[in-house]
């Protein structure tokens, strides 16, 4: 039998009383928290058949592991308020910008890019996959942390704007040089986004545009990309290009998404999956075994949660505080930038970066650094919800 108890705001109504675990989970966004968990299961089975042919079930156990990591992460997160908040994001990115500089002396290289730092027992932590959310946060700071001296509608200051441009520049020239353009994309479209929130004038949002634009071709025109990242650029431009060399990895992903049809072939029971012909099929190219072994039904599936964890990450910017709302619309932004590049990048629509499913894709630096983001959602939206 429930016991009731009296509700002092309404003397006459009679209320059920607040249970221990309603008490703990008070303020939480349990579905957003369900979805990211949802993508991320699914992602350990994507993984386990990728691998299960050549490496049974430790890349399984090791996702399990990082999903697990990333939990705890997410939990401490979810309890900053606002004024850890406001220490977090510094921490973080001088932190990141820290392990950013020592990639660069004394990292190590996997697959062309010098981004990972190895800390021993085998594991590698990637310095840029914690600077997107050092990033957001300490520009979602910047912007509101002196917004009493002004006017609340007022843009911000040309020196904020300043002082944020810099801030991306210095990070997203460090990952350049490794050279990781996937990342370096993944964090001007995150901080476009953030700038746009921030309310800063249109000719800010223009210039960084044109500014972006003249870099790309300054940086292609000045031989800093590497030849294999310009030969995956000319790939996206015409698919049938070298598909025995530089496109293998695209067309070989293409043809698994083929054979998957409508419903696909089945649970361990992909040809390109089982015979893998599509190298790096547990990272970059994960969205290639859900393709051929769930079909299109499956795939769209994966696309849809994308979608529901993107409008809940809305919802809580929508009922957020200032620096809350920045962070939430950023994280947003982090997250549907990098599925769409990685989708599309399976699908042909976009060039090969590099850059891993979020939740989805095995890797322990991504599933922490986004572990941690759900986490600072959870804070934002149990500050708002207090």
């Amino acid at each position: 039998m429930t016991l009731l108890a009296r509700d002092p705001k309404a003397p006459f109504v009679l209320t059920p009383p607040v249970l221990p675990l309603e008490r703990r989970t008070r303020g939480f966004d349990l579905l957003l928290a369900l979805i990211a968990l949802a993508l991320a299961l699914a992602g350990a089975v994507l993984v386990w058949a990728a691998t299960k042919q050549t490496s049974g079930h430790s890349f399984l156990y090791r996702h399990l592991l990082n999903l697990v990591i990333a939990a705890g992460l997410m939990v401490v997160a979810s309890r900053l308020d606002a004024r850890l908040l406001r220490l977090f994001g510094p921490v973080m990115y001088v932190g990141s910008l820290l392990g950013l500089v020592l990639v660069l002396v004394a990292g190590t290289t996997i697959n062309g890019a010098k981004a990972w730092i190895q800390v021993g027992g085998g594991f590698e932590l990637q310095p840029a996959e914690f600077m997107k959310l050092g990033l957001i946060v300490g520009m979602a700071v910047l912007f509101t942390g002196y917004r009493d001296d002004r006017d609340e509608d007022a843009p911000p200051p040309t020196r904020d704007v300043l002082t944020a441009l810099t801030l991306v520049a210095v990070p997203i020239g460090l990952i350049l040089l490794q050279p990781d353009l996937g990342s370096a994309m993944v964090l001007g479209c995150a901080v476009f986004g953030l700038l746009i929130a921030a309310g800063v004038q249109a000719r800010w949002t223009i210039g960084v545009l044109v500014v972006a634009v003249a870099v790309a071709v300054a940086i292609v025109k000045a031989g800093v990309l590497h030849d294999y990242q310009l030969a995956r650029l000319k790939v996206f431009t015409d698919l049938d290009h070298d598909i025995q060399g530089v496109g293998y990895n695209l067309h070989q992903a293409r043809i698994a998404i083929a054979n998957g049809g409508l419903f696909g072939t089945g649970l361990f029971d992909g040809p390109q999956t089982n015979g893998g012909y599509v190298p790096e099929q547990q990272t970059d190219f994960i969205f290639s075994v859900a393709g051929e072994e769930f079909g299109l039904v499956g795939a769209g599936l994966i696309i849809v949660l994308f979608a529901a964890l993107c409008w809940r990450g809305l919802r809580i910017a929508r009922s957020a505080d200032d620096t809350g709302r920045l962070v939430a619309v950023g994280v947003v932004c982090w997250f549907a930038f990098q599925a769409f590049q990685n989708i599309g990048m399976n699908l042909g629509l976009t060039p090969v970066t590099g850059v891993p499913l979020p939740f989805v894709s095995y890797g322990g630096s991504s599933m922490f650094a986004q572990g941690l983001a759900i986490g600072l959602l959870q804070a934002v939206h149990r500050r708002a919800f207090d």
